[in-house]
């Protein structure tokens, strides 16, 4: 039988040295550029700024209804009467939420007597004097608040939300 005069005769060790340097090359490849790309995606989120009303359209402890960040996500902004953390507008006492509530998803009802955002479903409570925070129920997160800016003019903008909105994987649009 003759052999072919074109191949080469290596050693198992040397074929093996070689196929772990080729492999690593490979998934240095691989790796690298992943990383340097995941980082800053992972932190920049952007909300679209929508106009939701004006300052002259909000009574106090009387939720308005808006929708943001698009028309399947019901929400309010309330002008609660007093300067609050995370409120906005001259008085400080301009807020807005999600009305869908985080546990499961069922609508949320303002009970202006309680101040508080009620769901029928589970009976979880909400704070909006405190950022929407959980104060009673089954939710396992706090109430989605917007992040608002009011410009010269009274007009009222949501730029963002802190939590993330139920039934979605994200808040990116």
């Amino acid at each position: 039988m003759s052999r072919c005069r074109k191949m080469a005769d290596i050693g198992r060790r040397q074929f093996l040295r070689g196929g772990a340097i080729a492999t690593s090359g490979a998934a240095a490849a691989v790796v690298a550029p992943s990383r340097a790309k995941a980082a800053p995606a992972a932190a920049l989120l952007e909300y679209p700024s929508n106009r939701l009303a004006n300052i002259a359209d909000l009574a106090t402890n009387e939720p308005l209804d808006v929708s943001y960040p698009d028309d399947d996500a019901p929400g309010v902004l309330l002008k609660l009467g007093q300067a609050v953390e995370g409120g906005t507008g001259p008085d400080g006492d301009i807020v807005g939420f999600s009305t869908v509530c985080p546990h499961k998803g069922y609508p949320l009802a303002y009970d202006a007597a309680d101040r508080t955002f009620n769901c029928p479903g589970h009976y979880s409570r909400f704070d909006p004097e405190a950022g929407g925070q959980q104060v009673w129920g089954q939710a396992t997160q706090n109430l989605p608040q917007y992040t608002l800016r009011v410009d010269d003019n009274g007009d009222i903008y949501a730029e963002g939300v802190d939590e993330l909105l139920y039934g979605r994987l994200s808040n990116v649009l």
